[in-house]
């Protein structure tokens, strides 16, 4: 099976809103005291198929949000939605956490943990059962949810692949 490219998508022609996943203080000992830092794991999306997620380390909170914004503004991918959900079911992986999505019928709404439902809600899914196994450390299950997500593949590309009609790749 051939690698399917990652579609990139430039920050600069949509309207983007940014969810802010979770905040971490880190301290740094030294001779002098105790040095405070934040990061921040940012996830900006349309709701319409783009998404994206981004780290921003600073001293102040404020800082590291902005910081990690436009970074998620970098990292922007189009993902493929199909009637509000997702096409198929799908696990992804990352570091020690594991992902789970299956697609859901249109009312079901996201049934999803923190992390997961800020990156599914910024993609634009609004019916999805989802799971997160493993560790719960945001940033993995952030970068576990966009590689499931990454490897979803379009029901029409799909029978443009295999040269057959839309109806037949669902009945199979």
């Amino acid at each position: 099976m051939a690698k399917e490219t990652v579609k990139r998508v430039k920050s600069s022609e949509i309207e983007l809103k940014d969810r802010l996943v979770g905040i971490q203080r880190v301290v740094k000992t030294t001779k002098g005291g105790r040095t405070f830092s934040f990061s921040a794991i940012v996830v900006v999306g349309n709701s319409k198929g783009v998404v994206g997620y981004g780290l921003g380390k600073s001293r102040e909170v404020t800082a590291a949000i902005a910081k990690g914004v436009d970074d998620a503004k970098k990292n922007l991918v189009k993902v493929p939605l199909l009637k509000g959900t997702i096409p198929h079911l799908q696990y992804g992986k990352f570091g020690g956490s594991r992902v789970f999505l299956k697609p859901a019928s249109h009312g079901t709404g996201v049934i999803a943990g923190g992390a997961m439902r800020a990156v599914l809600e910024s993609a634009g899914v609004t019916d999805v059962l989802a799971k997160s196994q493993g560790s719960s450390n945001p940033h993995n299950v952030v970068k576990a949810t966009m590689d499931a997500l990454l490897k979803m593949r379009d029901p029409i590309t799909v029978a443009q692949n295999r040269g057959v009609s839309l109806k037949k790749v669902f009945e199979g």
